[in-house]
């Protein structure tokens, strides 16, 4: 499946794609590092459908899912993986992989400390893993890649399923079918969700397939929260809004497309020329494109999450209202910053979390206010709108008060390691310290109740997602953390030619995890790493 597209619009959308060992040559071009380093990461993949106007689909809310039963201290859910067809494109239907019946899945709302129990059944043609990013959670539950969960009644070959062969990957197709999940069709999954509030999301791991998969749709919300944030005045009820930004290609069918190499074999990874990532040219924002909100003339509260397998948003209202300031950061990955941030453009690079408060009473009535993503072109500039009341001014009691929250400070001081790891492209192969992935092999071991800094230097993009602890961004070359890396975050953005400091500590569970890229085609192309705490 080769991109239709122009070399202007080829260029325009700031893509280029990267050849094996070269690319740190490539990369080192002036003109090429700044379409590295303003543009996105990967090849555009253009539908075959028609693609649909902008602003005629209603926002979708995803629902929250009821526990199926509750004790003292924990909440049961089932969630099945199925396969669902979905309206998203008009007069076409989408048969999508989803939790529950849903694109995005079913939420969940958990207050902290109490246990979310969840078991998963596979009713899938494919074979899964469930991670929930952003938890903080013992090993056995936190969606190791191998850990598979088989379809009922046995793996049946899918047109979605066969992954491309890539040079440099020894041993990775063999790898894709290894199984540590015990052959099992369920899995329970314990979340103790011992942690500040913040907004999660759960979506498929499994080794090699994690792109495709989630392409098809295995993505959801988990909510955590806490006394702290409901006794602030923030907006709330259904003006508490998560929105799952990500974007998608269709077939003329209607049916997602992915660039995978259908054949007998199912082989992990992507079409080599997609390798660097893939961009689709539909905006999707809760599963629908380009939809509309209607808001009344008040504060919204937006959990906004980049569900994008490589493509990066900075994401900016139009109009801007008098004075500018239109995005109030109230929180990042891992919950509420200690006071607000205000934002006239939030950079967002995939599986990042940002916590916004707009307040649309600065808008004239009628206004209708866009949701703009600058990295994009033509379509993929846009991403969704707001048609604001032509009423007064709601009644409205939230405000954004001047602190939010007590952020514990890491001292680097006092860190018992610095460790290095570098992301880069090498012997056809996406690598951490020149190496593919090999499950089971450790690039570091922590002591848990230490603190230790790591440094994530770069070739290209590389949003870099730390398992298990949250982390604060330290530098980025020497120099302060950027404008989006307060607070405690999970993934960073590491830019081209970048080294990126972080400290984190190590709590609670000792186990087997997993520091990667979420770019996802670079994390199936063997971008991952295994760590351990004891």
């Amino acid at each position: 499946m080769s991109p239709a597209m122009s070399r202007r619009r080829f260029l325009g959308a700031g893509t280029v794609a990267l050849a094996g060992a070269g690319a740190l040559a490539v990369a080192g071009t002036p003109f090429l590092r700044s379409l590295l380093a303003d543009g996105q990461p990967g090849l555009l993949l253009a539908s075959r459908a028609p693609v649909p106007a902008a602003f005629r689909a209603d926002l979708p809310i995803p629902p929250v899912l009821a526990p199926v039963r509750s004790d003292a201290t924990t909440d049961f859910y089932e969630i099945v993986q199925r396969p669902a067809a979905l309206g998203i494109l008009p007069g076409l239907t989408t048969e999508a992989w989803t939790y529950h019946g849903s694109f995005p899945g079913p939420t969940l709302r958990t207050p902290a400390g109490r246990k979310a129990v969840v078991t998963h059944t596979n009713r899938l043609p494919h074979p899964t893993v469930v991670h929930l990013h952003g938890g903080h959670t013992p090993a056995e539950s936190d969606g190791y890649p191998t850990e598979l969960v088989h379809p009922v009644g046995g793996e049946q070959q899918s047109p979605a399923s066969g992954m491309a062969g890539m040079a440099g990957m020894s041993g990775m197709a063999g790898m894709a079918k290894l199984d540590t999940g015990g052959g099992r069709t369920s899995r329970s999954h314990t979340y103790p969700l011992d942690q500040r509030a913040a907004t999660l999301w759960y979506h498929d791991h499994r080794m090699g397939f994690t792109a495709a998969n989630v392409w098809q749709g295995l993505a959801g919300f988990h909510l955590v929260t806490d006394d702290e944030e409901a006794a602030l005045p923030l907006p709330r009820g259904n003006r508490d809004i998560p929105l799952m930004i990500c974007d998608r290609s269709f077939g003329a069918d209607g049916s997602f497309t992915y660039p995978a190499l259908a054949g007998g074999q199912q082989l992990p990874g992507v079409s080599p020329a997609y390798m660097d990532g893939v961009l689709g040219d539909v905006i999707l924002v809760n599963g629908a494109p380009w939809p509309v909100l209607r808001a009344d003339r008040a504060r919204y509260r937006f959990r906004i999450l980049n569900g994008s397998n490589a493509r990066r948003y900075s994401l900016a209202l139009d109009p801007q209202p008098p004075g500018g300031g239109a995005l109030v950061q109230i929180g990042g990955d891992g919950g509420l910053l200690a006071s607000p941030l205000t934002h006239d453009s939030i950079d967002v690079s995939p599986a990042e979390r940002f916590d916004v408060v707009i307040d649309f009473a600065r808008y004239a009535p009628g206004t209708r206010v866009r949701l703009v993503n600058r990295l994009g072109t033509d379509a993929t500039a846009e991403v969704m709108c707001f048609d604001v009341g032509t009423d007064g001014r709601a009644v409205d009691d939230s405000h954004v008060p001047a602190k939010l929250s007590e952020i514990a400070i890491l001292d680097p001081s006092r860190a018992t390691a610095t460790r290095d790891f570098l992301f880069q492209k090498s012997s056809g192969s996406w690598t951490i310290n020149g190496a593919p992935y090999t499950p089971g092999r450790d690039l570091a071991r922590a002591r848990l109740g230490t603190t230790e800094v790591w440094r994530f230097t770069s070739d290209v993009h590389h949003p870099v997602h730390l398992h298990l602890n949250h982390f604060q961004v330290l530098s980025r070359n020497g120099r302060p953390p950027g404008p989006y890396d307060t607070g405690w975050k999970d993934t960073v953005d590491v830019r081209p030619s970048e080294a990126v400091e972080v400290a984190v500590k190590f709590t609670d569970y000792a186990g087997r995890y997993m520091l990667h890229c979420h770019n996802l085609e670079h994390e199936d192309m063997a971008m991952m790493a295994d760590f351990s705490t004891e």
